[in-house]
């Protein structure tokens, strides 16, 4: 989480887009308890993560190297 926090990133944001990233993942179906959390959940995913974000996650080890990561 700290990677997260050093790029401004929102952790719930960037488990989303990931999610979303892999080219056989076709959709994504976040739960959510309220019309509240439907919204957030929109908005996860116009948020725009910075490449440098994912290649820090990647240099530390955090995520597989060759994981594909949102463009």
């Amino acid at each position: 989480m700290a990677v997260a926090a050093r790029h401004g990133i929102d952790i719930h944001t960037a488990a989303l887009q990931f999610a979303a990233a892999h080219p056989q993942v076709s959709a994504i179906i976040p739960g959510a308890r309220s019309p509240g959390q439907v919204m957030s959940n929109v908005q996860a995913m116009k948020v725009g993560i910075p490449a440098a974000f994912w290649a820090e996650l990647k240099s530390q080890s955090l995520m597989d190297a060759q994981a594909p990561v949102p463009s």
